[in-house]
């Protein structure tokens, strides 16, 4: 069991895990940025470090400062929570390295499914169905046009290097082609240090089905279907099972 959790994560999903590890009787440290000093997590942790300015690229996706509050505070494991520098195969190997329990995938498992081209890759290659797109980065838009050009509109462009419904823009017409891959490009690097965003062909009034699997050492599990359809800015809202 650990004795310290540093929670690298701030919202919801923090006052969750701390939540978790008061239970379990765990001491937590919540990391901040400077306007996020009396956020609920700051408040509910054990101990609190400021890790830096507002912009995420300052705070919560500043590695090196992650690290100096896990050396400051004592914490014996990183739970990264969701987004931010939760898919982010450096952080977890740079946590393990540092002799620091990562409370997450490996950094070789998050290579190949962290970054979503590297996973569709891996999908098709195991001979699984995917959405039809390009297979690598999208670097400009006369590439990204040359790919419309194949699927045809309406499009995706989704950021490779994260989700949480971050750097996704949907795309109806070729005039909005432009500023949108811009603005997703932009988002993506804002919110995982990686601009690199990828193209799918997008399909209106669809569900959004999802099977959960659980592995751990030698046993895998699915733990059923979760309907995650209810959606606001690409962010679920509800996830009911079984799927109605």
């Amino acid at each position: 069991m650990f004795k310290k959790i540093l929670v690298a994560n701030r919202g919801e999903i923090a006052v969750r895990i701390i939540r978790a590890c008061k239970e379990l009787g765990i001491a937590t440290v919540a990391v901040h940025s400077d306007v996020d000093t009396d956020s609920m997590h700051v408040r509910l942790a054990d101990e609190s470090v400021c890790i830096g300015s507002h912009q995420p690229q300052n705070s919560y996706l500043n590695i090196s400062a992650l690290m100096s509050a896990v050396d400051v505070t004592g914490a014996d494991a990183i739970h990264p929570g969701y987004g931010f520098l939760s898919e982010n195969a450096q952080f977890s190997e740079i946590v393990t390295k540092h002799g620091i329990k990562f409370i997450g995938p490996s950094s070789n498992l998050i290579k190949k499914m962290g970054d979503k081209i590297e996973a569709k890759k891996i999908a098709k290659e195991n001979g699984l169905p995917i959405i039809e797109g390009s297979s690598d980065n999208i670097t400009s838009v006369d590439n990204a046009k040359k790919i419309i050009n194949k699927i045809g509109y309406p499009v995706l462009i989704k950021a490779a290097g994260g989700g949480g419904g971050k750097g996704m823009k949907i795309v109806n017409k070729p005039e909005e082609l432009e500023k949108l891959f811009s603005l997703a490009k932009l988002e993506a690097k804002k919110y995982f240090n990686n601009d690199s965003v990828y193209i799918e062909k997008y399909f209106k009034n669809s569900r959004h089905i999802e099977v959960q699997v659980l592995s751990g050492k030698n046993r895998t599990v699915h733990l059923y279907e979760r309907d995650c359809s209810v959606q606001r800015n690409h962010q679920k809202l509800i996830e009911e099972t079984p799927s109605p």
